[in-house]
């Protein structure tokens, strides 16, 4: 099913809500004032192949293999018309090489058949490229047109439902009514900071309650460690993907 260019139209949130949100997001922007993608690239191309390799693997693996990557096909001709069982050597440490070649040379294909080897500013035009959803393409969008998005990874859906931002389980309807509570021009810095804080500190199965800098606002607290002490311990420095 091909992805959609536009999302559910949220139910416009009451004031209080957004004022709660809003607050949270203050709060993130003191803790992560150098959020940021953590995905190395030089230019749109690189990041939506950095991208769809990034599916199931950390940031950190994805940087190391790009380097000969992108020495070794700088542009989508390239891709489109390389061999593929060597592109899948240089994609193997990232997992499910086999599927992440051939997406990479579908989109690369797509792109020197419809937008003369360059990838498109355009959400509505990002999604038609084979494999490529609204996720990726707001993360191309934000981060080499600074187009401003909500991106909606594992990070981003798990804190929004935590936070009381959503009730769903949809990744179309989170990113709708994220939309809906921050303004526009916040979205792409609002979405690095929730995934900076999701890999450092409030992680799926043992979240750093004790130590999280919103703690204050978030109706979940108490689902990790509420002691200082012991919360501190669950902290990362980096983020693991």
């Amino acid at each position: 099913m091909p992805a959609r260019s536009t999302v559910a139209r949220a139910a416009t949130p009451d004031t209080a809500t957004v004022r709660r949100a809003r607050r949270v997001g203050r709060a993130l922007a003191e803790a992560y004032p150098d959020a940021h993608c953590e995905l190395d690239f030089r230019n749109p191309l690189e990041l939506l192949v950095a991208t769809v390799l990034s599916a199931q693997c950390t940031d950190k693996r994805v940087n190391q293999v790009t380097p000969a990557l992108f020495a070794r096909y700088p542009d989508a001709a390239a891709y489109a018309a390389a061999d593929r069982a060597e592109l899948e050597a240089l994609i193997q440490p990232t997992g499910f090489f086999r599927a992440k070649a051939a997406s990479i040379q579908g989109i690369a294909r797509a792109l020197c058949d419809r937008y003369g080897g360059e990838v498109p500013d355009r959400l509505d035009d990002l999604i038609t490229l084979p494999g490529v959803g609204r996720k990726t393409a707001n993360v191309v969008l934000g981060n080499a047109f600074q187009t401003p998005g909500i991106t909606v990874d594992t990070h981003v859906a798990r804190l929004a439902r935590r936070l009381g931002w959503t009730t769903s389980n949809d990744p179309d309807r989170i990113e709708a009514d994220l939309m809906a509570l921050f303004p526009r021009a916040e979205w792409t810095d609002l979405s690095h900071r929730i995934i900076w804080h999701g890999r450092r500190c409030c992680h799926a199965r043992r979240p750093a309650c004790g130590a999280c800098p919103v703690a204050r606002a978030c109706p979940a607290y108490g689902e990790g460690p509420t002691d200082p002490a012991e919360a501190v311990t669950l902290l990362r420095t980096e983020g693991r993907g």
